[in-house]
């Protein structure tokens, strides 16, 4: 036999004896152990330092050639560019505010309306208006009547002067006349050729043409002042007149402000009135923003500026579009920093001082192609970035 086998016992049965239960621990056959398989251990370990091998090489190549182009495009590209995400869509959006006070009769706009130049927005109710201006207009016509009537008495006036100026003249002659014959009749009386009688008689007769001299300077005088009392009048009635003919105008001018137009094209937003609402001149009932001349302000730091004048190209990125980009213009730099423009502008003359890198909006003109498309909206945040590289060759150091 082997020695290698495991021995084994003679066990005889007793058909009467009782089997006692054995208080020792049953004996576990021990199982040869197998052999180590060396090579199969060793196979992931291999695999692992092949992996780390292969992979190790491929990530340096990866990041040198990320490198590589990075620092390429920025030695081509970035190194020109003047970027900042701190830049929105503008608009200069009109604010839609009646003049006069009054009740809102037809709202005849809805939100996010497309509107054009002209077109009625909303109808204040116009009946007091409307009757301010049919009394003004009764007025001037009342008032026009009484110039009429005045201008009628100034000519009768102007008739009676020019008579009384013909009366004079005749009486002029008549007192020349009696002059001449009173002359005659004391020459006559001298010369005893004459009569006393016929002296007085000429005397009185030039009495009595002095007298009518006089009567018709009188009424001359009574004529001019007649006249002057009349253009006096018409004087005032005309100054009466031309005020009527304001208050006309403006009760006309506040009627045609019952209707609200759109001051441009563009869209209806932020619409805050119903109808039946009673409105006050300044309220702000809606906003129309113009959608083809939407702009871009970026607000770049003071150490961008350097490199930075109108007329360079501007990549402009938009979020709302997908990341979509196209070109733009810069139009001009603001004459001073955001700061400066603030409700309460910094004052640095007194206390501790941290110097903070100031802001300056630079508006930014947008291709009119791509206002067009109707995407863009005011109040969007976009990323532009300037080319230094296409400053116009006027204005390039």
């Amino acid at each position: 036999m082997s020695s290698n086998a495991p021995a084994t016992a003679e066990v005889r049965t007793f058909p009467n004896a009782k089997v006692q239960p054995s208080t020792e621990a049953p004996e576990i056959p021990v199982q040869p152990a197998a052999p180590v398989a060396a090579p199969a251990a060793e196979a992931p370990a291999k695999k692992k330092r092949s992996a780390r091998s292969f992979l190790l090489p491929v990530i340096g190549l990866a990041l040198l050639g990320a490198g590589s182009y990075y620092g390429y495009n920025y030695w081509t590209d970035g190194r020109f560019m003047i970027s900042t995400d701190d830049a929105y869509v503008q608009a200069d959006m009109s604010f839609v505010s009646p003049k006069i006070s009054g009740y809102i009769d037809k709202v005849l706009v809805s939100e996010n309306q497309q509107v054009k130049a002209g077109d009625p927005l909303f109808v204040i109710d116009n009946g007091d208006y409307r009757i301010a201006v049919a009394q003004a207009e009764a007025q001037i016509a009342t008032l026009a009547k009484t110039l009429d009537r005045i201008d009628a008495q100034t000519k009768a006036a102007q008739a009676s002067l020019s008579q009384a100026q013909a009366q004079k003249v005749a009486d002029q002659a008549a007192a020349d006349n009696a002059a001449r014959a009173q002359d005659r009749a004391a020459q006559l009386l001298k010369t005893h050729v004459g009569t006393q009688a016929q002296l007085d008689d000429a005397q009185t007769a030039l009495d009595q043409a002095k007298a009518a001299l006089v009567g018709a300077d009188a009424q001359i005088a009574a004529a001019q002042a007649n006249i002057g009392v009349l253009e006096a009048q018409r004087a005032e009635s005309a100054s009466t007149l031309a005020s009527l003919q304001l208050t006309r105008d403006k009760a006309q001018r506040d009627l045609s402000f019952t209707v609200l137009k759109a001051p441009y094209d563009g869209v209806v937003g932020n619409r805050s009135v119903e109808q039946g609402d009673l409105v006050s001149p300044g309220q702000k009932l809606a906003v129309v923003v113009p959608m083809d001349k939407l702009y871009i302000v970026g607000n770049f730091k003071e150490t961008q500026l350097g490199r930075m004048v109108p007329g360079e190209k501007v990549r402009i990125t938009v979020d709302a579009i997908d990341g979509q980009s196209f070109e733009g213009t810069v139009s001009s730099l603001a004459p001073a920093s955001g700061a400066v423009f603030s409700l309460l502008p910094p004052e640095n003359a007194t206390g501790n001082f941290t110097k903070v890198v100031q802001r300056v909006p630079v508006r930014i003109d947008v291709p009119a192609d791509v206002l067009k498309t109707g995407k863009l909206r005011a109040g969007l945040s976009v990323v532009v970035a300037v080319d230094s590289r296409t400053a116009p060759a006027s204005t390039a150091n």
